[in-house]
């Protein structure tokens, strides 16, 4: 139990699927589990734990950005003894060739953020995924026909409508990096995983394109992140 966590540990498990929204966690469940339980209620963030074909999943939401993500990871891996998280969520596409429902699997994270600095005295702009469980991502996408594209991914604590300036933002990423989408919590999702030891991934499901009017709207989220979903419980289930 933790200040923000009621579960007991043994009630989560130790794979971990984490969508932003806590109504997106009860959609998975409803619509994917064998069965499931409630094991946590705190701050109205629902934590489930079930079984998808008979794999022992948790799932629980990451709310929207890196300070709750930091919240929420660190507790499961360091007091839960979650071995794996994978992130599932939307994002801004910064390329023009990108499409609405377009998936992207996070190849590395840059991120302008001082969480490395406040939660470990650390100075690190870019931090990666694992590497085996995106290889089974990766496998799992090519076995169901799901196109998936991997990419740089820009983790940033201000939402991109919001950007009085996005060039001068753009400009002050490396050069080694190259923006394919935005989101706002895989820094930290995978900061905590390399400190912990543990293994963690980011799914994303493109649900606008950056600098245009092109938006999903939420039935049609609901719909299109469904790819995304089946995906990543079907690589949980493998490990």
């Amino acid at each position: 139990m933790t200040p923000h966590n009621s579960a007991s540990k043994g009630q989560i498990a130790e794979r971990v699927i984490m969508p932003g929204d806590p109504l997106r966690s009860k959609f998975i469940v409803e619509n994917y589990f064998d069965d499931y339980e409630i094991v946590s209620e705190v701050r109205g963030n629902t934590v489930y734990t079930g079984h998808y074909k008979g794999q022992r999943i948790s799932v629980m939401a990451s709310g929207m950005g890196i300070p709750s993500m930091g919240i929420y990871a660190y507790e499961l891996f360091n007091y839960y003894d979650v071995k794996v998280i994978i992130k599932i969520g939307s994002c801004g596409a910064y390329k023009d060739n990108m499409k609405l429902f377009d998936i992207v699997l996070a190849g590395r994270t840059y991120s302008e953020t001082n969480y490395d600095m406040a939660a470990g005295n650390d100075d690190i702009s870019i931090v990666y995924p694992s590497l085996d469980l995106n290889k089974k991502l990766v496998a799992k996408a090519i076995s169901m026909d799901i196109p998936v594209q991997i990419g740089d991914v820009i983790c940033s604590e201000c939402f991109d409508a919001y950007m009085e300036d996005k060039k001068s933002f753009l400009t002050r990423i490396p050069r080694e990096i190259d923006p394919m989408v935005g989101e706002m919590e895989s820094y930290a999702l995978f900061y905590l995983a390399e400190k912990f030891k543990k293994q963690a991934a980011c799914v994303l499901t493109v649900t606008d394109i950056i600098g245009t009017e092109m938006c999903a709207s939420p039935l049609e989220r609901e719909k299109g992140l469904r790819a995304a979903i089946e995906m990543t419980l079907e690589a949980l289930k493998m490990l």
